[in-house]
């Protein structure tokens, strides 16, 4: 039976999906006001490994993963390159769905832009409005936290440290992990200057980032979600706010399980941009790593764990692979059909029990990795190889880096 850590509550529970019929996830996509780097990739990497778990253990699951395209930074970064906000964001788009590919991350059923989605988020704010959730100030429109009932309990954030003082954040994001103690923005009224805005119902401006997610969600999920998932960055003020909201104008919550993947250090460090310490998957593949290898290293912990890269530890994982994936050639070539086979039941039973355990895929390989071991190629019987290969071949749906 399935166990997943779910933040909200603080403790392992058994999965049990909020509708029946389907298990339905949204995950937090890229902000491609620049390229994503690998420690980037550790989060969609993570959820890309809930998604076929989920189906190799036999639930039907629609996913959503957004673009966010019309941040601050985003506005920002075109205009320092001199060049339109789409053919920035484009370009990183294009990248990311190269790099996807690469790491072989299934593609979402639906991957909506922000920037499709003005109009769903001028409609969300109008109805915050209605309610005097969210107000005017000075051309721009705010949402008041203490008018939604138990707000930031997704962070379990101490409401007694909450300023008397009325006060507002202006901007998209700030930097660090850390909470705003007042109103956020929810949409940015155009002012004089302004060169990226739309027309909508609210009068010309542009969506916050916090309102962004709520936007692409209500028009493919009109539910309670199964899973809301992203980087432990976003438990810091975004998932509270994207709950808040949304919880605020529909009856319903907003997800029934919320799961956040940790960190990739490089070199005990947080990998970031600022930092100038990111990678990126073409500086592996250079250095000769290939995609496997690579896509293995970054789900080779567990997500609630924060990962250290460096060259030495990416060797490391690589040789792992490489090890492992020659036995198995190896017993490949035995192969000639397949029968009932203890070990091969084993590997199955052993992965099984591990990913279900709140997705442990590092325990779940090397158990398999250890019963592979065990396995003399030349005393198998060729039904019996054929067996194990079958056997692997069917976690592997899961994993992808063995075939």
């Amino acid at each position: 039976m399935l166990k997943l850590y779910n933040t909200l509550s603080r403790k392992i529970e058994t999965f049990r999906p909020a509708s029946k019929k389907h298990v339905s996830i949204f995950t937090c996509g890229p902000s491609v006001y620049q390229r994503s780097h690998i420690g980037n990739f550790r989060t969609f990497l993570f959820e890309d490994i809930l998604l076929r778990h989920l189906e190799f253990s036999g639930y039907k699951v629609t996913r959503c993963m957004n673009y966010t395209d019309l941040e601050d930074k985003a506005v920002k970064e075109a205009a320092n390159r001199k060049t339109t906000l789409k053919k920035l964001t484009d370009s990183n788009i294009k990248t990311f769905i190269k790099d996807m590919k690469l790491l072989k991350l299934k593609t979402p059923e639906c991957f909506p832009r922000a920037s499709e989605h003005i109009d769903e988020a001028a409609s969300i704010i109008s109805r915050l409005l209605k309610k005097k959730i969210a107000y005017w100030h000075n051309g721009n429109v705010y949402f008041d936290p203490l008018k939604y009932d138990g707000f930031g309990k997704l962070f379990g954030l101490d409401m007694t440290r909450w300023p008397k003082k009325k006060r507002r954040f202006h901007k998209d994001t700030y930097p660090g992990i850390q909470w705003n103690l007042g109103d956020f923005i929810l949409w940015h009224g155009a002012k004089k200057g302004d060169s990226v805005f739309w027309e909508t119902e609210l009068g010309n401006g542009r969506p916050s980032w916090n309102i962004q997610d709520p936007s692409m969600i209500t028009p493919y999920f009109n539910e309670t979600l199964s899973i809301y998932c992203g980087g432990i960055d976003n438990l810091y003020r975004h998932h509270d706010y994207n709950m808040a909201i949304l919880e605020s104008i529909r009856p319903y919550k907003m997800s029934k399980y919320w799961m956040h993947g940790l960190h990739l250090y490089a070199n005990n460090r947080k990998m970031s941009k600022s930092l100038g310490n990111i990678v990126y998957t073409d500086d592996l593949i250079k250095k000769g790593w290939d995609p496997e290898q690579i896509r293995f290293f970054l789900f080779y912990g567990h997500y609630r764990k924060s990962l250290n890269f460096s060259y030495e530890n990416m060797d490391k994982a690589g040789k792992i692979l490489s090890h492992f994936k020659n036995r198995v050639k190896q017993i490949s070539k035995k192969a000639s059909g397949f029968t009932k086979y203890d070990k091969a039941d084993a590997i199955v039973d052993q992965f099984t029990k591990h990913m279900n355990n709140d997705l442990d895929i590092k325990s779940a390989f090397d158990s398999v990795d250890a019963i592979i071991s065990l396995i003399q190629p030349k005393n198998l019987k060729p039904a019996e190889a054929g067996a194990v290969i079958k056997t692997l071949k069917k976690i592997d749906t899961v994993m992808l880096v063995i075939f």
